[in-house]
């Protein structure tokens, strides 16, 4: 008798006098009085437990998109680097990376500051280059997708396209001349691949031409959507032989005369990333400057299928941003008097955006095992690309869903990840494509035309 009394003195102290005088506006303490105590010792102390949670600050858990914790697959030092791209990411491009996108223009002074991170040509042997494993170096892709895929695709345009293709394509003497300095950032390189009226079909359509004469290749056509064009020093571009009709690769240098870039507005996606069409008119390019193990587009497709993976980390770290400022942000938001990440709905939804996430992450994850074994092949670059990318999709979809009206303003971030989502979605390779090369792997059969 003597524990319940305290019990029901306890429950009374937990409700100061000015609530008193509220609470007895509103209902009969009497009764309520009465029905305390009739109420047996775990019954007080659940009540008690109510009233005093209410005036404690939940702990609530961190927000970690890497709910099988991947990350702890990394050494020492490559989990070090992963958290000094991070930081860098969240300092110096998120608080100004939003402006830029609304005014579709490109931050030049982080050049400088991005090269200090030494993580250019990760996976290169030489020239300046780490010499690193290609799932480092999907973590960093995906570590700056998180915060903005432009700048995402920018760093993969220079590291991956441009400097792999004269990696792979390009003689000692080339790889001295342009890779320590791309590595640095002092030499910013494009890749020259899409045309106006070829995307898909650059296989065996390319309509950009180069003939071979006495004072050196002439190149004729135009390139489209050519990212980091606008400004950069070289621009690798493939063209179609007219004399054997193979198509090779060639160093462009912007002070080339015939060689014209006209920036691309309007876009509603990756808008700080700066697109050009490229017009070659009689553009002449010495022998010195022709990619000299560029002779096919076999040749073409060993860099695009090196760069495919890193498309699918990116769709991956683009899906983990909008993931992670969908959560805080349900966590913060509040309707009914408590806030809506308590709600069923939108709990469902963040599951299954952490489940889409998490299948992504384990299927890069063993993607790029694969590449550091030499095990990679076409088709395992490009089913990881139809998936990443289509479930990216949905993740920034629901993102955009559960934040409401907010969704669709740049300061939330989601919005930028909803539009950024879809060039993710058809560059590199659209889903159709891509699909048709799995398609063909498992069937035996190709549905190409």
């Amino acid at each position: 008798m003597f524990d319940k009394m305290k019990n029901i003195l306890d429950l009374l102290k937990a409700v100061d006098l000015e609530q008193l005088q509220k609470i007895s506006q509103k209902i009969d303490l009497g009764q309520v009085l009465n029905a305390v105590s009739k109420m047996d010792d775990n019954q007080l102390k659940g009540a008690m437990k109510l009233l005093t949670a209410t005036s404690k600050k939940k702990e609530l858990p961190p927000i970690n998109g890497d709910f099988y914790h991947i990350e702890e697959k990394l050494s020492t030092a490559d989990k070090i680097r992963q958290l000094k791209v991070r930081d860098f990411m969240e300092k110096e491009i998120s608080p100004i990376v939003n402006n830029y996108w609304l005014r579709d223009e490109f931050p030049f002074e982080i050049i400088e500051k991005f090269a200090a991170l030494n993580i250019c040509g990760y996976t290169y042997d030489g020239y300046g280059c780490a010499g690193g494993s290609s799932l480092m170096e999907g973590v960093i892709a995906a570590e700056i997708a998180r915060v903005d895929a432009s700048i995402a695709t920018f760093f993969g345009v220079q590291s991956g396209l441009a400097m792999g293709s004269i990696y792979i394509c390009g003689s000692d003497e080339q790889k001295q001349e342009w890779l320590p300095r791309m590595q640095q950032m002092k030499v910013i390189g494009a890749f020259g691949l899409t045309e106006p009226e070829v995307g898909s079909g650059a296989a065996g359509g390319l309509t950009c031409t180069c003939k071979k004469t006495e004072s050196g290749w002439v190149l004729n056509g135009q390139k489209k959507w050519i990212g980091n064009s606008t400004f950069s020093d070289i621009t690798i571009i493939w063209a179609r032989d007219l004399d054997d009709g193979q198509v090779k690769g060639f160093i462009v240098r912007k002070e080339n005369p015939g060689f014209a870039v006209e920036k691309i507005k309007g876009k509603m996606a990756l808008r700080i990333v700066q697109n050009g069409l490229i017009t070659l008119t009689d553009c002449v390019v010495p022998e010195s400057d022709r990619l000299q193990h560029a002779n096919s587009f076999k040749d073409t497709a060993k860099v695009l299928q090196m760069t495919r993976a890193g498309v699918a980390w990116m769709a991956v770290g683009c899906a983990r941003g909008a993931y992670e400022n969908a959560l805080d942000y349900t966590r913060k938001r509040e309707q009914f008097g408590k806030p809506i990440a308590s709600f069923q709905l939108i709990q469902n939804h963040l599951v299954e955006m952490l489940s889409n996430l998490t299948a992504m992450q384990t299927l890069v994850y063993r993607l790029s095992e694969m590449q550091d074994n030499g095990d990679l092949k076409d088709e395992h670059a490009s089913l990881a690309k139809v998936f990443c990318s289509l479930r990216t999709r949905d993740i920034v979809s629901k993102a955009r869903e559960v934040m409401g009206g907010n969704g669709i303003l740049l300061e939330y971030n989601v919005a930028r990840f909803l539009a950024d989502a879809e060039a993710i979605y058809s560059y590199e390779g659209t889903k159709e494509i891509n699909s048709l090369i799995v398609g063909r792997s498992i069937t035996g059969f190709s549905a190409f035309v």
